[in-house]
C-alpha cells in the first residue's frame, strides 16, 4: 500500500502565516540589536580609547557601514530571487559573527571600521530579507502592518541596546562588557535563521499568480531606473529615505560628541540614544498600520517635518530634558515615515521585481548613513556640532516637501508605474 503526500497550498496573510511571521519579527530584534550595541558606546571609543580627535574620523565607522550596507542591500534582491530567502538570511548571520569579537579586541581604530564593513554586510543581507519575506507572507494587503511590526521589532533593539550598553559603560567601561549583547545575538540569530526559518518564494509566486496576468518582465536596470528616479512616486521615497537615513548617520555620529562637550554623562548619553529608537520602534506599531488606512503621503511628509524640528531644538538647546524631547520627536517623525516608505515602494512594484525595488530603494536609503556621517563630520569639525545639526535639518525640511510635491498616493504610483512600462499614458 503506497500513500502519496499532498502538498499543502501556499496562503497568503498575517493570520495564515503568523508563526513564520513571529519568528521573523523575532530575528529582526536580534537584528537591530547588532547595530543597537555601536549607538552610544563606539563614538566614545574612538575619541576616549584611541583619541581620534577629528570628527570626520571618528564618523569614518558609519560611513563604512553605511556603503557596504548600501551595496548590500542592492544585491540582496537579486540574491533573494535567485538564492532564495533564506539562503540570503543566513549568509548576513554568518557576516554578523565576528563583529561583536573585532570591537571588543580591536587594537586600533582601524579595527572599528573594518568591523563595521562585516555589520554592514550582515545588515544589507539580514534586515532586508526580513523585511522582504515578511511581506512576502501577508501578501497585498495589510503591508503597512508587517512592516511596522518588522521595523518596530529592529528598532526597539536598537533602542533597548543603546540603553544598556551605556548603562553598561558607566558601570564597567567601554569595552567588553557592553558588547557581549552582541555576541548573544548574533550566535541566536543564527542559529534561529539556519533552523527554523522557512523560504517564503512560493509566497511570491503564488502572489504573482492572482495578481500579474499582464505584468512586464523588467530588468535589473530597469527596476534601478524605475525606483531611483523614472517613477515619480519611487523617486520621492527613495530621496526621503535617503534624507532619513542621513539624519540618523549624523545623530549616531554627531550626538554622543555633542552631548560629551556639554557635560553630559555616558549613561544619560546612552539614555539619550535609546529613547529615539525606541519611540521609533513602538511608534511603527501604529503608523505602519495607519499607513494602510489613511495613505503613505501623508505621514511620510508629516514624519520628515517632525524630524527637521527634533534636530532643531537638539541643536538650538543645552539642556537635558529640551534633549529628551527633541529625541522623543525624531524618534515619532521617523516612527511615521519608515514603514510608510517601504509599503509605498511595494505599492509601487509588481512581486515579480517588488524584491528588486526594494533593495534598490534601500541601497539609496542607507547610502544616507554615509554621506550623513561624512558631511556631520567635515561641518562639525570646520564650523561646530550645532551647525552641524542646524544644516541636516534644513535639508529633512526641504526633503519632505519634495515628497509633497512628487508623490501620489497608492494607487496612482501603481497606474504611473504601469504607464512606464508598458509605455501607456
Amino acid at each position: 500500500m503506497s500513500t502519496t503526500s499532498v502538498a499543502v497550498p501556499v496562503r497568503l496573510g498575517l493570520k495564515e502565516n503568523w508563526r513564520q511571521f513571529s519568528l521573523l519579527v523575532l530575528i529582526n530584534a536580534f537584528v537591530g540589536g547588532m547595530v543597537g550595541i555601536e549607538r552610544t558606546v563606539v563614538p566614545l571609543i574612538g575619541t576616549e580609547e584611541f583619541r581620534v580627535a577629528s570628527t570626520t574620523l571618528v564618523t569614518s565607522f558609519i560611513v563604512s557601514f553605511g556603503l557596504v550596507k548600501a551595496f548590500a542591500n542592492l544585491i540582496s534582491g537579486h540574491l533573494a530571487d535567485t538564492w532564495g530567502r533564506k539562503r540570503v538570511l543566513i549568509l548576513g548571520w554568518l557576516l554578523g559573527l565576528p563583529v561583536p569579537f573585532m570591537i571588543i579586541a580591536a587594537p586600533t581604530w582601524e579595527w572599528i571600521i573594518a568591523a563595521n564593513v562585516f555589520l554592514g554586510l550582515s545588515q544589507g543581507f539580514a534586515w532586508s530579507m526580513t523585511v522582504i519575506m515578511k511581506i512576502d507572507l501577508v501578501g497585498p494587503k495589510g503591508r503597512g502592518l508587517a512592516v511596522g511590526l518588522n521595523e518596530f521589532a529592529g528598532y526597539l533593539a536598537v533602542g533597548i541596546t543603546a540603553f544598556l550598553t551605556g548603562y553598561l559603560a558607566s558601570r564597567y567601561g567601554l569595552r567588553p562588557a557592553p558588547i557581549y549583547l552582541g555576541v548573544i545575538y548574533a550566535i541566536t540569530g543564527t542559529l534561529l535563521s539556519i533552523l527554523v526559518v522557512r523560504d517564503t518564494r512560493g509566497h511570491v509566486h503564488a502572489e504573482a499568480a492572482a495578481t500579474e496576468t499582464n505584468s512586464p518582465t523588467l530588468s535589473f536596470r530597469q527596476v534601478f531606473a524605475l525606483t531611483s528616479f523614472k517613477d515619480r512616486n519611487l523617486f520621492a521615497a527613495s530621496q526621503a529615505g535617503l534624507v532619513n537615513n542621513l539624519n540618523d548617520g549624523m545623530s549616531w555620529g554627531i550626538f554622543p560628541l555633542f552631548f560629551t562637550t556639554l557635560g553630559l554623562g555616558v549613561e544619560r548619553i546612552g539614555l539619550l540614544k535609546a529613547i529615539y529608537p525606541i519611540v521609533w520602534g513602538a511608534g511603527q506599531v501604529v503608523t505602519g498600520p495607519l499607513s494602510d488606512r489613511w495613505g503613505r503621503k501623508g505621514l511620510i511628509v508629516a514624519g520628515m517635518w517632525v524630524q527637521a524640528v527634533g534636530l532643531v531644538l537638539t541643536a538650538a538647546t543645552g539642556q537635558f530634558r529640551w534633549w529628551f524631547v527633541a529625541s522623543v520627536l525624531l524618534g515619532l517623525g521617523t516612527a511615521m515615515v519608515y514603514p510608510s516608505l517601504i509599503a509605498a515602494v511595494s505599492d509601487a512594484s509588481a512581486p515579480s521585481w517588488r524584491a528588486r525595488s526594494l533593495s534598490v530603494y534601500r541601497f539609496w536609503r542607507d547610502m544616507g548613513y554615509a554621506i550623513g556621517a561624512l558631511s556631520a563630520g567635515l561641518i562639525a569639525d570646520r564650523f561646530g556640532f550645532a551647525t552641524a545639526i542646524y544644516s541636516i535639518a534644513v535639508l529633512t525640511f526641504l526633503s519632505g516637501l519634495v515628497v509633497a510635491f512628487a508623490m501620489r498616493e497608492n494607487s496612482a504610483g501603481r497606474e504611473a508605474v504601469t504607464s512606464i512600462t508598458t509605455g501607456e499614458p
